[in-house]
């Protein structure tokens, strides 16, 4: 079905390098495919208490004392 918005975007395209189209394409593709939905909360709710309070206190320790620097030389 051509409509146009669709003339418009392969006019568009038939400008570009054969490299460029392929990326076009690509980019389209990936539109297409459905995004993934995630679960309800409540399915979730069997996992609260599943880590142990002194694990939870061992992860905050280490976010606190690793995520919270910049290390301006890293990149």
């Amino acid at each position: 079905m051509h409509t146009p918005i669709v003339d418009r975007i392969v006019e568009q395209v038939e400008t570009l390098t054969e490299s460029k189209q392929v990326k076009v394409l690509e980019f389209v593709e990936k539109l297409r495919i459905p995004i993934p939905r995630g679960v309800a909360g409540k399915e979730l709710l069997r996992f609260a208490g599943a880590i142990s309070d002194d694990d939870v206190a061992l992860m905050e320790k280490a976010i606190e004392e690793d995520c919270e620097r910049v290390d301006l030389n890293e990149w």
